[in-house]
């Protein structure tokens, strides 16, 4: 079972918002073959707020729309450096932040749905949770292949 730890700043989510997000993190986790019990904290705060945290963690001093911190090393993605079997259960996979004033405004440049937007943001970070990244150009059409298949099956 996927647990998530909910944390707010100066913004909320819905039932409904909390349950795609949760669904949308579950359908990834499957679709990696990650199925070990997990827990994944995620704050939901704005773009003054994400932006404090991309600046102390990442030394970039803008916001973003969403930051994924995850708790493991990896060899590639999905292929953990530590033996999960190990680990306490359930496992610690890592933290979630999103910026729901900068999320609402992609969505509508977008033309997604809050919860669409959601959705995606919520694969994108779980695939960090699981070691995927987009530093390079090869890294990330894998990842966004990845995100695409997922998001597809929503």
């Amino acid at each position: 079972m996927t647990e998530f730890i909910f944390g707010y700043t100066d913004e909320t989510l819905s039932e409904k918002e909390g349950t795609a997000m949760k669904n949308a993190a579950v359908l990834a986790l499957e679709k990696e073959g990650f199925l070990f019990d997990c827990e994944i904290s995620v704050v939901i705060t704005d773009s003054e707020g994400i932006r404090e945290i991309n600046k102390e963690y990442r030394g970039i001093d803008k916001p973003t729309d969403v930051l994924s911190f995850p708790q493991y090393e990896f060899v590639s993605p999905t292929v953990f450096v530590d033996d999960l079997e190990d680990e306490p259960k359930p496992i610690i996979l890592g933290d979630i932040v999103i910026a729901k004033d900068v999320m609402v405004r992609q969505a509508e440049e977008i033309g997604h749905s809050f919860e669409d937007e959601l959705s995606y943001l919520t694969v994108h970070s779980v695939l960090h949770l699981l070691g995927y990244d987009h530093m390079d150009e090869q890294d990330k059409k894998i990842m966004r292949e990845r995100e695409k298949i997922i998001v597809g099956e929503l």
